[in-house]
């Protein structure tokens, strides 16, 4: 992709989701995601803290959602947010994404313009 990620201007998934994942996934457990982000939400899952409340905001985004943010542990960012991807960023809409921006008053991502193969005509 020769663009940058509408990620870095979005943040809205990270603002109104809940973003919880499995504790094995923490650093004290051999993960990745620092433990002193993550609060404890049942016995086998954590989420990041910020998340578990409404109106959420992951305590690692910075920046204004929309105008520009960014993952302040994004190297080292739970399975949830790497598998999560913006709408149309493999040729697939994800609808959780296009509900999260339109949450914060931001417009669906559309699909990248499809050029066809086609012979040319003489």
């Amino acid at each position: 992709m020769s663009e940058a990620s509408p990620c870095l201007n979005c943040g809205a998934c990270c603002s109104h989701f809940r973003v919880s994942f499995f504790w094995g996934e923490c650093a004290s457990a051999g993960g990745t995601v620092p433990d002193d982000l993550v609060v404890q939400i049942n016995p086998t899952r954590v989420a990041m803290i910020g998340t578990d409340q409404k109106p959420a905001r992951c305590c690692s985004l910075e920046g204004e959602v929309g105008k520009g943010t960014h993952c302040t542990i994004y190297e080292q960012r739970s399975s949830v947010c790497r598998e999560f991807d913006a709408s149309w960023s493999h040729g697939v809409q994800n609808t959780d994404c296009d509900a999260a921006r339109a949450a914060f008053g931001l417009t669906p991502l559309k699909p990248p313009p499809f050029e066809l193969d086609l012979p040319i005509s003489a």
